[in-house]
């Protein structure tokens, strides 16, 4: 049975930024695995999993009233997959950046993320992740430690922007198969 739209989840109010010191606890991610070089491979493989998510009867339909359907995940990951891709290039562009707050949950709202259609969703997370996976590469050696500030006073280099990327990548696929 499909949820109504009109129920949103509780907002993600979590700092998810301790993935970067220690593994996920809940989809077991470890960025202390992530080689920063590899970010561009590693871009391209995980996005290419939401093809088959978002092939599933189910994409559009919610498991719970307050927890977002695949086709909902998709979007998101498709939506943080530019922000990533501004994020370094702002970083690689310009001198100490101060990145404006993503709000995800309004994102969701405005972009209608539930009424969105899974075969657009996946092919747009594609175009992301190509387009984010092309910033990343023109990192050259001295950049990676090249830093931007999010609005919350945390401070991304290059290197943990993108490792930060592949754990939302990997986490929301696990949100979606688990």
């Amino acid at each position: 049975m499909d949820t109504p739209r009109a129920t949103q989840p509780e907002p993600d109010e979590k700092d998810w930024t301790w993935v970067l010191t220690r593994p996920c606890d809940q989809c077991g991610y470890d960025a202390s695995l992530i080689e920063p070089r590899d970010l561009p491979t590693l871009i391209r493989e995980h996005a290419a999993d939401w093809a088959d998510v978002l092939a599933r009867p189910d994409a559009t339909i919610r498991p719970e009233p307050t927890v977002w359907s695949p086709v909902e995940y998709g979007a998101h990951v498709r939506d943080v997959l530019v922000m990533f891709a501004a994020r370094v290039g702002a970083i690689l562009d310009s001198r100490a950046p101060v990145f404006q707050n993503f709000d995800q949950d309004a994102a969701a709202i405005e972009r209608e993320y539930a009424g969105s259609d899974p075969a657009a969703v996946a092919r747009e997370i594609d175009d992301a992740a190509a387009f984010t996976a092309s910033e990343f590469a023109r990192v050259g050696p001295d950049d990676w430690g090249r830093t931007g500030t999010r609005s919350d006073g945390v401070e991304f280099s290059v290197a943990s922007l993108g490792v930060y990327c592949i754990h939302e990548l990997d986490h929301h696929a696990w949100d979606v198969h688990a």
